[in-house]
């Protein structure tokens, strides 16, 4: 791993730290090229190489369980998860991997859940006669109450695979996770995701560990459309990592060309011209560009102009994205490791961030 062909080459993967982990992760998205990803033996070469890793590192969480030490099982399963989401992250659809990649993260998750015992709460709530179902981390901090984020996933990403990747990011973190899920088949379609949202956001200000002032959401995919709609319509939200209010619109006119079948919208219209734009989310508002919240780079800075015209805190996060003919592939690892900064600096006490920043 430590040679010039890493990491084609031969490797231990298992007793390296989170933090280092990371840094080779962040390294080899920063190597890639698009004529690599176009070959599929390079592809399948490196999802081999990092599903290797991650099998030494679950190995090495499993050996760590035996010997009493927890702590260190937790890391070594955080390691694992970082590196198959690595090789998941190069797969493409119809790839003979993909299966045997969701059973690996599927081990490591439960693995991870399991060591982790009462770190992570399993959380149910009523809502509108509805069970809601939740995973509560709290925070590392030993103060009376620390700040909460909401973290909401799709049909795409699951809880287990965003709590994996922002603890990754934050392992000494002073802020609880709550993790939900908007597509949950128990709840009646009857009710809007904002309502359900706003269920959750009730459980957080009644927990004495959260300072109610301190809630924030983040949304992925589709989650950051309904992160939009709460906090939009819930001034209790302090901070809001999001789509701002731009996908819906796009996808409402591009299902009626559809319907209607008018073809293309009118050259020169934007989505920050929308008269939705006018419903300002009050809180200070992050935007990913790319597969997190599915928003295109001129359309989040067309907006967050809107928004520093009218003297709003507006910032937009965009990654570097490596596009090939199957799709684009990003440095997760230095998206996640933003948007924790970011929050730390709407939440706590962290520095203040630029409001475009370029990853």
């Amino acid at each position: 791993m430590e040679g010039d062909h890493w990491p084609h080459g031969s490797c231990d993967g298992a007793g390296r730290s989170l933090a280092r982990l990371r840094k080779r992760v962040g390294r080899f998205f920063e190597s890639l090229s698009v004529a690599e990803l176009v070959r599929p033996a390079h592809r399948r070469l490196w999802i081999s190489d990092w599903s290797g890793i991650a099998d030494d590192y679950r190995t090495f969480a499993e050996s760590a369980r035996e010997n009493g030490s927890v702590r260190t099982a937790l890391e070594a399963w955080l390691c694992a998860l970082t590196a198959l989401e690595v090789a998941s992250s190069l797969s493409c659809p119809g790839d003979v991997e993909d299966c045997d990649l969701e059973d690996r993260i599927g081990i490591s998750l439960r693995g991870f859940e399991n060591d982790a015992g009462p770190a992570i709460e399993r959380v149910k709530i009523d809502c509108y006669d509805q069970t809601l179902t939740g995973l509560f981390v709290p925070a590392c901090g030993h103060g009376p109450s620390a700040p909460a984020v909401i973290c909401v996933s799709d049909d795409e990403t699951t809880p287990g695979s965003m709590m994996s990747r922002l603890l990754a990011a934050s392992p000494r973190r002073n802020m609880s996770l709550l993790l939900v899920e908007t597509c949950n088949s128990s709840v009646g379609r009857r009710f809007k995701p904002e309502h359900m949202l706003q269920c959750w956001l009730d459980y957080l200000e009644a927990r004495p560990d959260v300072c109610s002032r301190r809630i924030a959401i983040y949304g992925e995919g589709e989650g950051a459309i309904h992160a939009s709609r709460l906090a939009q319509s819930d001034r209790r939200i302090a901070a809001a990592v999001c789509d701002g209010g731009l996908l819906a619109p796009v996808m409402r006119r591009a299902s009626l060309r559809w319907m209607t079948g008018l073809g293309q919208a009118v050259d020169g219209t934007s989505t920050a011209s929308s008269p939705l734009s006018s419903r300002r989310i009050a809180c200070p508002l992050l935007m990913a560009v790319g597969s997190r919240s599915m928003v295109w780079e001129q359309d989040a800075l067309d907006l967050q102009a809107f928004y520093r015209q009218a003297g709003a805190d507006c910032s937009v996060v965009i990654p570097n994205r490596i596009p090939h003919p199957l799709g684009e592939v990003e440095n997760f690892v230095a998206v996640d490791d933003f948007i924790v900064e970011w929050l730390d600096s709407k939440l706590g006490a962290a520095r203040q961030l630029d409001p475009v920043t370029y990853l």
